[in-house]
Order: structure tokens, then sequence, then C-alpha cells
């Protein structure tokens, strides 16, 4: 079965730090770019981070260009969202993308930035 399964989401205060993982199965992230999406209650899902196959290029959208950083190991199958200086504006559910022919998705995991 090819999957992405997402962990690492929770609860964090204003200016606290999260790094979410996602973990895939059923074929290898290694040949593909890969993605990090968000989408809070009533809006549409954004486009968050992107990492290239070799990891020699990233993209972010401005909104977090600065806070966050994607990265990945391909010997564990993993791609990796690391978020700093969280806004109550990110919370969302993150769900992370895979390139490959299918466009996988996975289920996502909710971050919450709350006092």
């Amino acid at each position: 079965q090819v999957q992405l399964v997402e962990s690492g989401g929770g609860l964090v205060q204003p200016g606290g730090s999260l790094r979410l993982s996602c973990v895939a199965s059923g074929f290898s992230i290694s040949s593909y770019v890969m993605s990090w999406y968000r989408q809070a209650p009533g809006k549409e899902r954004e486009f968050v981070a992107l990492i290239s196959a070799g990891a020699q290029a990233s993209h972010y959208a401005s909104s977090v260009q600065g806070r966050f950083a994607i990265s990945r190991d391909n010997d564990k199958n993993t791609v990796y969202l690391e978020m700093n200086n969280l806004h109550p504006g990110d919370t969302a559910v993150y769900t992370c993308k895979a390139h490959n022919a299918a466009g996988t998705w996975g289920q996502g995991t909710q971050v919450t930035v709350s006092s």
C-alpha cells in the first residue's frame, strides 16, 4: 500500500517550535519532490514548502519563509518540517504530498498554536 503518515503535531504556545514528520511506505521517496501543505477550518488548502528529490533545492510560502525548514532523510523514507516561532495563524492540519505518479497525500496532523 502506497501511504504517507504524518506525525509530530500538537498544541504549542506562540513562539514555540514543532517538528513534523512524514513517513512513506509502499514506495521510496528518493526519486520524488516532496511538499507540505496546510489547511485551516473554513479555509482552502495552501502550499507551505517543497523540497527537491536530492534536497539540493527548496521553496517556501512567503508566510513561513525564515521560520520553517523542510528537510528529508531518504534513508529513513521520511520528510520533515521544522516550524519555529509559531504564530496562531499557523494553526492548521498539515499534510505532506509526494510528487510521484499517484500524487500521494497523507491524512494530516493537527498543529494548534495557542496560549
